[in-house]
């Protein structure tokens, strides 16, 4: 693996646009043309946006400004931004977490300030964060807040303790937050 690292370049290709039919294969069309390899990504729905992470990989010697001259027709065509970034080696190998995986859902009323106190209750006590989605369900008269937070905790830390240092800000921002633990699954 090292040393697939040390023959390849490394990119992470951020899209974004307005919704429409085939961004995901125009993306994945350039990218196999210029012979790169998808090692990782996650495409969301915001709104009406559409939201693409890429890391892709290509054997040196290859440039961002070939990635991007490539992407240039598919931008245009479908009225999307497309970013590029450079990744050094250490950037770009998965790092299996470390602690207890857990899921935290919150369900309330919408408000402004949900996910800035629930995650900085988090980090406040080390908790990585590894995934997070928010998303408006209900009617716009009761619009209701889902946020999906998938978090590390740290050693020693217990899912029933995070539970329990929530309990006050589910009462202060009138949510329901659940915490339950995720297992993984082998291969």
């Amino acid at each position: 693996m090292q040393e697939r690292a040390e023959r390849s370049v490394h990119f992470a290709v951020t899209i974004i646009g307005k919704d429409s039919p085939g961004i995901v294969a125009g993306a994945a069309e350039v990218l196999y043309k210029l012979g790169c390899n998808i090692e990782d990504s996650s495409c969301t729905m915001l709104g009406g946006e559409f939201a693409m992470i890429l890391i892709v990989s290509h054997h040196k010697p290859f440039s961002k400004t070939r990635l991007l001259e490539d992407f240039r027709a598919f931008e245009e065509k479908l009225h999307l931004s497309v970013f590029v970034r450079s990744l050094s080696s250490d950037e770009v190998h998965y790092r299996v977490p470390e602690g207890e995986l857990c899921m935290v859902s919150v369900y309330g009323s919408d408000r402004p300030g949900i996910v800035f106190r629930v995650t900085n209750e988090l980090a406040e006590r080390n908790i990585s964060i590894s995934d997070l989605n928010t998303k408006l369900i209900g009617t716009p008269e009761q619009p209701v807040y889902v946020m999906m937070i998938e978090a590390v905790l740290p050693r020693g830390l217990e899912i029933e303790e995070v539970g329990k240092m929530l309990k006050k800000l589910k009462k202060e921002l009138n949510v329901e937050i659940s915490v339950r633990s995720v297992t993984p699954v082998s291969l």
